[in-house]
């Protein structure tokens, strides 16, 4: 009796098909895009501090505007293409020439024929295959390939990525205006910060053309740039200073004494990222937040910030850290520290999903340098842009790229060019 209750119970429990056949990986390909723009020369070209600015020859001359007549010039991109055995495809970039020329010669043989949804094993491969991988160039090739196959998988799947990482937490992403290239000049800098409010930027970043080769009056310059952003901006508009590792830690520390009173969001970078003692001993002496992470390279170095406790925010950039696949461990660390992860914006569509994937108080915005972005993703029909300082995010598979026919002059493989002699 109980024999043929249990085949009866057998009998009736659902038939699962049999696991499909995995996407095996035919075909790595980059592709080089040329085309033209408008620019207007001689605007918008403002240097930051540099660690070479120490030394006096290496330091510019001050930056003044010097508009010029708006003329064409050439404009080209370098994307990656990977496809599949059974018609799977991924589209990913611009990628970074060093990554493309990794891709090219040290990665390509190492992906072929493998499982594009084996998310892990594709990238411990990767990493595991040369001991000089685990940072720099390498990485940055190796974000490329996670990256392209992450899209691969949404276009085969037909959903967006963000949905692949759990669904989004939000309707859309607040993006932080990051104004690389505007002038410093206190009062040229306060009119395009009462701008960015005005266009919703409810959050802004800046960035510093003094640094401690300046002496004493780089230090006032820099405080006075604090001060003059403050009063054009409000006490509603967030500001967050980068110093791109230009800074000694008695220049930042001496910085942040006199800068508190403004209520900076954060002050970004101000070493190397090899002198983690100074971005911990930063954080002890002010009550500013430190933020840094966009030249940290995997989910180990960040550990060793975090349990250092040097940092309040983590900008690992998922071009360069490892792709999404490591950019969600590093959130996963982040988060279990009490610290944020804002990603740096070299890019952006990795970097939107990822975000709109965590919790807001992980991951509450993303980055938009502002003036690259007006042509970084010059080829795409749908680019992702911020409206009102937010930006909805896409239905499209994978992150939704698609290239405009109309805007590509010339499409060609990507070639490694000897140097000139």
């Amino acid at each position: 009796m109980l024999r043929r209750s249990f085949l009866k119970t057998l009998a009736s429990l659902p038939v699962f098909a049999a696991p499909p056949a995995p996407h095996r990986i035919t075909a790595v390909e980059l592709v080089r895009l040329h085309g033209r723009r408008t620019v207007t020369p001689g605007v918008e070209g403002q240097y930051q501090v540099q660690p070479l600015h120490i030394y006096p020859e290496f330091r510019p001359q001050p930056y003044r505007e010097q508009p010029q007549a708006p003329r064409e010039a050439p404009v080209s991109a370098i994307y990656l293409s990977i496809r599949t055995d059974r018609g799977g495809e991924g589209l990913y970039g611009p990628i970074d020439q060093e990554a493309a020329i990794l891709i090219e010669t040290q990665f390509r043989h190492l992906v072929l024929g493998r499982d594009a949804f084996a998310v892990e094993t594709v990238w411990d491969v990767l990493y595991r295959s040369n001991r000089h991988f685990r940072s720099s160039h390498p990485m940055m090739a190796i974000s490329a390939i996670d990256n392209c196959l992450w899209d691969l998988r949404g276009r085969v799947l037909g959903a967006p990525v963000y949905r692949l990482l759990g669904g989004p937490t939000r309707n859309e992403i607040e993006a932080y205006g990051s104004a690389l290239g505007y002038p410093v000049e206190p009062d040229a800098a306060a009119r395009r910060a009462a701008e960015l409010k005005e266009q919703g930027f409810r959050c802004q970043k800046w960035f510093f053309a003094h640094g401690p080769g300046d002496g004493p009056e780089g230090l006032r310059r820099a405080v006075d740039l604090v001060f003059a952003l403050r009063l054009a901006a409000g006490q509603d508009v967030d500001l967050m200073f980068d110093a791109y590792m230009g800074w000694t830690l008695d220049f930042a520390i001496a910085w942040a004494k006199r800068s508190e009173q403004y209520n900076p969001r954060w002050i970004e970078e101000a070493f190397p990222p090899d002198q983690l003692d100074s971005f911990a001993a930063l954080r002890r002496a002010t009550s500013i937040p430190v933020a840094a992470g966009e030249h940290l390279y995997n989910r180990w170095e960040v550990k060793r910030y975090l349990d250092a406790q040097a940092l309040n925010v983590v900008q690992a950039d998922p071009e360069w850290c490892g792709g999404v696949s490591e950019l969600l461990k590093i959130c996963h660390l982040a988060s279990a520290a009490g610290v944020q992860v804002i990603p740096h914006g070299h890019s952006l569509h990795a970097a939107l999903h990822v975000v709109a994937a965590q919790s807001p108080a992980v991951c509450p915005m993303v980055e938009y340098l502002i003036l690259k972005m007006r042509s970084y993703y010059h080829f795409e029909k749908r680019p992702p842009v911020p409206v009102r300082g937010r930006i909805e995010l896409p239905d499209a598979p994978g992150f939704g790229i698609e290239i405009d026919p109309a805007k590509v002059e010339k499409r060609e493989a990507f070639r490694i060019q000897a140097p000139a002699a």
